[in-house]
């Protein structure tokens, strides 16, 4: 027997990456997947990828749960944390939710609307003194998919002092995946294909998260919906401190030996495809001729490094495991 491991919310594409990658995992045992609806279904008939998983998914209660010794929380924002509260305190949980990421009651109130169900240790292990947080801890915060991208992009160099953090714009798209599997009829394949549109502009909820993370303090941020399954393409923008930076020395220097963060020869600019089914992030930066502005361009796959695989890093680490295990660092082609 393996480390005993649960995911609540196993019907969702997170949940599902989360199986896929758990199925692969040397040192993890799959011993419960719970759903809503999709409760008593078998594991193949919701995610057919994973012919061959012989589980059916229970309905999400604690008893379900409570044989593991961690748990992924793979719920809808705002259900995370009344589950959490049921769960044995021996049990380490990773909530790729929202409902623990942010620090501040009032951002919660304001992007999210009910009561705040408090912090935990905030899942990037690529930022400063989070590896040895996530490692010492029982309860680990998952990042937002955008967050990740941008604040892997922009973090360093606001830590730095490389670029001023009130005066920051992002735009970023995403596949049609980072919105869930609930039907939807602006998701259609009708209605994506062939189209790009911007969508909470000016309001979207993970604003506040990446300002937490990143260290900036005014942050414009545009999301684009993008008829691609899943990605995450961020271009991030900001005003250099002084006329000399160079945001690639930056980049370079923190990302060193960081496994799952690349950033790419010059010239060589990211792109989405090139990091689906990996957990890895690809970055290039540069200078603006005209404005002198700096610009990082950042990739992720949004159900990879922004969710499923950044879950599984962090359970390595809070499980003594090095944290590559049962993660890929390359892409899948074409």
């Amino acid at each position: 027997m393996g480390i005993r491991i649960a995911v609540a919310g196993a019907s969702g594409y997170a949940g599902g990456e989360l199986l896929r990658l758990i199925a692969g995992h040397p040192e993890f045992d799959l011993v419960a997947a719970t759903a809503h609806s999709q409760a008593g279904q078998p594991v193949v008939a919701v995610h057919p990828q994973l012919a061959g998983l012989d589980l059916t998914l229970a309905v999400t209660d604690p008893a379900a749960l409570a044989d593991a010794d961690l748990v992924f929380l793979a719920l809808p924002h705002g259900e995370s944390a009344a589950l959490a509260a049921t769960l044995p305190p021996t049990a380490k949980v990773v909530d790729l939710g929202a409902d623990h990421r942010l620090a501040d009651a009032a951002a919660w109130q304001r992007y999210y609307g009910g009561p705040h169900a408090g912090t935990w240790v905030y899942g990037l292990p690529e930022l400063p003194g989070q590896r040895a947080a996530i490692a010492a801890a029982d309860r680990v915060a998952a990042t937002g998919c955008y967050a990740v991208a941008t604040t892997l992009a922009l973090a360093p160099l606001v830590a730095a002092g490389a670029v001023s953090p009130a005066d920051v714009v992002v735009v970023a798209a995403s596949g049609t995946s980072g919105a869930g599997r609930a039907a939807k009829s602006h998701l259609l394949g009708s209605e994506v294909m062939g189209d790009l549109s911007p969508y909470k502009v000016g309001a979207h909820q993970h604003v506040p998260e990446i300002k937490q993370a990143s260290g900036a303090t005014g942050l414009s941020f545009t999301p684009v919906l993008a008829p691609m399954p899943r990605g995450i393409l961020a271009t991030v923008t900001a005003v250099p401190a002084t006329a000399d930076v160079d945001p690639r020395a930056v980049l370079a220097e923190a990302y060193a030996d960081e496994p799952f963060v690349h950033l790419l020869p010059e010239g060589r600019w990211p792109h989405t495809a090139a990091t689906l089914g990996s957990n890895s992030c690809h970055l290039q930066a540069t200078r603006d001729v005209d404005t002198g502005r700096v610009i990082v361009v950042s990739a992720i796959d949004n159900l990879g490094k922004g969710a499923a695989g950044q879950a599984v890093q962090c359970a390595n680490l809070m499980l003594g495991l090095p944290e590559t295990t049962g993660l890929s660092v390359w892409g899948i082609a074409p």
